[in-house]
């Protein structure tokens, strides 16, 4: 537990308590020089440096002679270097050996392409490394271990100390950054703290100054753990703390429409539908149903595996807005997709008694005038489109529900575009992804939106109905083959490339230039078309129209294809340069094969130079659960990286994380929404902390409006 920390800090200087915000010169021997590399790091304020966290430690206080280390642990040895070498075994390929020396053996730290370690030691150095024991060649070693002088030969070493090591930059050695983290905690750690300490006792959190305390001068590493969870929570709630905000003025302002939700035209279309829906289906349409029924503005998210039925859920919702005497917008970010509303759902609506309509960019002039005409009137109930459904031209006699798909690819103005077109009223959202999120990250970026999931996929789409292969260099005739194979069969296929023209990249494969080779060289007797994000409308729906109608063998396209095409009568994907892609990505584009009654195969050529780019195909060959891959994703490329992270404004989190802490995360979200509801205003004296947090924090970030 945290114990008596208040001797810790100095309370001579009465600005410790508010200096969070002061310039980080305020910290003693912080001159204009190291402010300067300190600015590089991102630390400009006192805060900033507070807040500068270890991502590793020398636990010196548990130092084990060499001899002692097992095989396959982790430890930290102290010893002296007795050899400093360079290898070049081949042309671009460096190993540095640093051999440590202590009384009971020498391990041997192993660094490639790192030539510059062997110019910040020497021979007598004194040093503490810390890696993984392992054995090579007969040699313990360590691969890529830390390392760090602790003096010269013969200096007495603070050992017993747990020390912190700091990410640096030039004109900062880790000493001097240790030694000003130091003072800044030992004269301003005394912060505030912003969580009631109701709060902080219901969750067996300590103070925030025994944290910081214990992350940059820890006594144990159980203190460290105990410290790293209060800090993260401390990250997660700020974060949840404006969602929550920001959802309970929605609530509180918006108008409702409290639809009906078992009127004849939902009936009508259960009957319609030809299926059995999935367990998952039901399960979201009673969700979004609840919601719609409710006297509250609905904010849900569907969050979809690749062909677990998504459409047809929305399609109830669609239903229950027209049987309210209300209209509804479906928005798609591509005609494509729109297109593949109506043939997926146009015969069941109209089966239903749901007048409905389509709207893109290609709609003809006059027809386009008469169609805004009956949706102004209120005679269409349901109009399905693209981005011109938000156009100034597009009014509705009474637009209560919104349904935007892959919502990622539209930004916040044209997601608030539709919804305000509501007139007096707030439409319900309901947003759409056909992209797993990890729940984790879910709850952060739409935390204000309540979410349904799908994981089954309907009739044969089962998770053995595609094939996954990662096929090398050498195997693409055959890969070629397998193609020829499914043609001959009546079937079709698909080739992917990430590039439209040429690139400067040798090893990417432009989609014009790969359509032409594969039509000339490797299937002139097969028919080869294209299809790119480039081609005008009218010529993607060209082209779609003929692979439907099986007039095109192969199609080559860009990922354009990700999301929405449905040809059940393609069998077969080949992908160039799959290590290209995130693992998310590479799911969707899986999911355009075995949509129908024959077996499908995934058939990535990748050639990855890295770990994480193996790790990462391996992912994708043994695994077909989207969310599984989400996660996976996370954990390999970090939440930075993730589609929708980085545009949404979201800060890259210091401590806290969307893998690993989903725990953490949910308590967060649970008591930072408790807290709004109960005082909305935050006026409580023991919420005033929050208030002005919260007031800075909005102010600073640009968390995703949803809606």
């Amino acid at each position: 537990m945290p114990g008596r920390v208040a001797s810790r800090y100095r309370a001579s200087d009465p600005r410790a308590s508010h200096a969070w915000d002061e310039p980080v010169t305020l910290v003693r021997n912080v001159d204009a020089r190291r402010a300067e590399a300190l600015a590089k790091l991102g630390v400009r304020t006192v805060g900033d440096l507070l807040s500068h966290y270890p991502f590793r430690y020398l636990d010196l206080s548990a130092v084990r002679p060499i001899r002692d280390v097992p095989l396959g642990t982790e430890a930290t040895v102290v010893g002296t270097i007795a050899d400093v070498r360079v290898k070049q075994p081949r042309p671009r390929l460096s190993i540095t050996e640093i051999a440590v020396l202590d009384d009971s053996g020498v391990v041997v730290g192993v660094w490639f392409n790192q030539p510059y370690m062997a110019q910040r030691y020497e021979v007598g150095d004194r040093v503490a490394m810390a890696g993984t024991m392992e054995l090579d060649y007969g040699l313990k070693q360590m691969k890529s271990p830390f390392l760090e002088r602790l003096g010269a030969s013969g200096a007495p070493i603070a050992l017993g100390r747990i020390l912190p090591v700091y990410r640096t930059t030039e004109g900062l050695s880790t000493n001097w950054l240790r030694r000003l983290v130091e003072s800044a905690v030992l004269d301003f750690g005394d912060v505030p703290d912003a969580l009631p300490a109701e709060l902080r006792a219901r969750r067996g959190l300590p103070p925030l100054k025994w944290a910081l305390r214990a992350i940059h001068l820890p006594r144990s590493t159980e203190e460290i753990d105990v410290a790293r969870r209060r800090l993260a929570y401390q990250e997660h709630f700020d974060l949840q703390l404006v969602v929550a905000a920001r959802r309970q003025v929605r609530l509180a302002t918006s108008a409702a429409v409290a639809h009906t939700v078992d009127g004849p035209r939902v009936r009508a279309l259960r009957r319609a539908v030809p299926f059995a829906l999935t367990d998952d289906q039901e399960r979201a349409v009673a969700e979004i149903l609840a919601d719609m029924a409710a006297e509250r503005p609905m904010n849900r998210m569907l969050l979809g595996d690749v062909g677990s039925g998504k459409t047809i859920v929305a399609a109830f919702a669609l239903a229950a807005a027209a049987d309210s005497g209300g209209q509804a917008a479906m928005m798609a970010p591509t005609e494509v997709l729109a297109e593949q509303y109506v043939r997926a759902l146009g015969g069941m609506l109209d089966d239903a008694g749901v007048r409905w309509a389509l709207l893109t960019g290609s709609t003809p002039r006059a027809e386009r005038s008469r169609m805004l005409a009956e949706v102004s009137s209120g005679e269409i109930d349901v109009v399905f489109g693209t981005h011109a459904l938000i156009q100034k031209d597009v009014r509705f006699a009474r637009l209560t529900l919104a349904v935007v798909d892959e919502q990622h690819r539209f930004g916040v103005e044209q997601r608030l575009g539709l919804r305000s077109k509501g007139g007096g009223s707030t439409p319900d959202l309901l947003v759409m992804t056909a992209t797993p999120i990890p729940r984790s990250l879910a709850l952060t970026l739409y935390g204000d939106l309540d979410a349904s999931y799908l994981r089954a996929r309907p009739g044969s789409r089962g998770p053995g109905h595609v094939t996954t292969r990662i096929v090398p260099r050498t195997g693409r005739a055959d890969a070629y083959e397998r193609v020829r194979e499914a043609v001959r069969a009546g079937r079709q296929a698909y080739v992917i490339c990430a590039l439209v023209e040429e690139s400067d990249s040798a090893e990417a494969r432009a989609a014009t230039r790969e359509a032409h080779r594969l039509q000339t060289s490797v299937f002139p007797d097969l028919r080869v078309g294209l299809l790119t994000g480039r081609m005008r409308p009218a010529e993607k729906r060209a082209v779609m129209e003929d692979f439907r109608a099986g007039k095109i063998d192969v199609l080559v396209s860009t990922t354009v294809v990700e999301v929405g095409v449905d040809v059940p009568n393609a069998t077969v994907m080949i992908v160039e340069n799959g290590e290209r892609y995130g693992l998310a990505q590479l799911h969707q584009l899986r999911g355009r094969v075995g949509r129908g009654e024959h077996p499908g195969e995934f058939l990535v050529f990748a050639d990855p130079k890295t770990e994480e780019g193996r790790r990462r195909m391996q992912a994708i060959a043994e695994t077909t659960d989207g969310f599984a891959l989400a996660e996976a994703d996370l954990r390999l490329r970090g939440e930075g990286d993730i589609a929708g992270v980085r545009q949404s404004g979201l800060p890259t989190f210091k401590i806290a994380s969307f893998s690993g802490q989903e725990d953490l995360l949910a308590l967060a979200r649970e008591d930072a929404r408790g807290i709004v509801e109960s005082d909305p205003a935050l006026l409580s004296p023991v919420h005033g902390p929050l208030r002005a947090r919260l007031a800075a924090f909005e102010s600073a970030l640009s968390v995703v409006d949803s809606g």
